[in-house]
């Protein structure tokens, strides 16, 4: 699928990796938003991973991804990390609403979010797995999927008070745009999911519309065939 940029005001482009997780939340909230956006595929495994290059650096010197660019009456900013870009769009495109407006229910979906953002995805991250397996010599994917697990269980004890179609009610949230792209990791690492029915259930549902379709990582320019 091509995003080309909108014909005035504010142009956007993603610097992007299709399996990437971080970047997969961002895509899903950019279709959700209605927003067109450039895609710039970063690859993180070949040549040594192109996030080390001169060039990437000097646009997010952490040489992670995503990276989203906005350009807007003649100036360009970038935003790295994933969270700091979704809270970006919430703010800036705040229809449709991706943040509940209870107080209670904004913190809790922030709380979710982070039990992945910070409580899962870290562990898995390629830099860590490349350490752990090259210099380590340790079972990268035994050590990812033990995290994955963990972090499930977690994570459906904590949706099970707020569930409805989606993580919070019936409505897409950041919870929803973090939980499904770790769902496909669990699988990568050989995670059971049979005791996450909730969590599948709720996948499902946001499988079936057309933002996470347009998002999933088998659907980007870059994607590998298996």
């Amino acid at each position: 699928m091509t995003h080309p940029p909108p014909e005035g005001g504010e142009t956007v482009k993603l610097y992007s990796y299709w399996r990437s997780s971080c970047s997969w939340r961002v895509r899903i909230a950019l279709n959700l938003k209605g927003l067109p956006y450039e895609y710039v595929p970063v690859h993180l495994v070949r040549d040594g991973g192109e996030q080390n290059s001169d060039a990437y650096r000097a646009v997010n010197p952490m040489r992670t991804v995503p990276t989203l660019e906005v350009t807007e009456g003649g100036k360009v900013h970038r935003l790295g990390q994933s969270m700091a870009i979704l809270e970006y769009l919430e703010e800036r495109h705040p229809s449709p609403a991706l943040l509940p407006a209870d107080p209670f229910l904004r913190a809790r979906c922030r709380m979710l979010s982070e039990m992945v953002n910070s409580g899962i995805q870290p562990l898995q991250n390629l830099s860590v797995l490349q350490r752990i397996k090259g210099e380590l010599k340790g079972d990268d994917k035994a050590w990812c999927a033990y995290w994955i697990d963990r972090g499930l269980a977690a994570f459906q004890a904590a949706v099970q008070e707020t569930a409805g179609a989606y993580c919070l009610g019936d409505a897409v949230s950041f919870a929803d745009i973090c939980l499904v792209p770790q769902l496909y990791g669990a699988r990568r690492f050989g995670v059971d999911l049979g005791p996450y029915a909730l969590l599948t259930r709720i996948e499902a549902a946001c499988a079936s519309l057309p933002a996470f379709q347009a998002a999933h990582a088998d659907r980007q320019p870059d994607a590998v065939p298996a």
